[in-house]
């Protein structure tokens, strides 16, 4: 099943550029150009795997963003992209939940690394829901 990747940057030219990359790696890609978008996006797409997440961005930053999407989906991987002048702010977005960090611009190679090791985090939280789930259904059963 492909990788479904939201890609949150307020640069237009970067995400054009990434999403066709990303896309010939057979990879599902939505664009959002804002935090609020991202978010917008988020609650209408329930298969969104990963986050790839432009610390900074004009109006809702990065850092804000990373908290919204934790909050309220809290399964979604974060992969936060940062300038050498935001290193700070993507540690921190690391304490607060994020996948991890890459220096922009990134090596696609290292992207796609880092995409593919969150959606294997993503999916075996999943199954440890699922399974949890399942334990208390047949444990209920039990006792009727």
């Amino acid at each position: 099943m492909a990788t479904t990747v939201l890609l949150i940057d307020d640069e237009e030219g970067f995400v054009q550029t990434m999403a066709k990359r990303l896309g010939k790696r057979e990879m599902e890609v939505i664009k959002a150009f804002s935090g609020q978008e991202a978010l917008d996006v988020l609650a209408g797409n329930n298969l969104i795997d990963v986050a790839v997440l432009d610390v900074k961005m004009p109006g809702m930053d990065g850092i804000e963003t990373l908290k919204a999407i934790k909050k309220d989906y809290p399964l979604v991987e974060v992969i936060m992209l940062t300038g050498h002048a935001t290193v700070e702010s993507a540690i921190d977005g690391m304490k607060m939940g994020a996948f991890d960090y890459l220096m922009k611009p990134c090596d696609i190679d290292q992207l796609i690394a880092k995409i593919d090791e969150a959606k294997t985090k993503k999916l075996k939280h999943e199954e440890k829901i699922i399974d949890a789930q399942m334990r208390e259904i047949t444990s209920r059963q039990s006792w009727d």
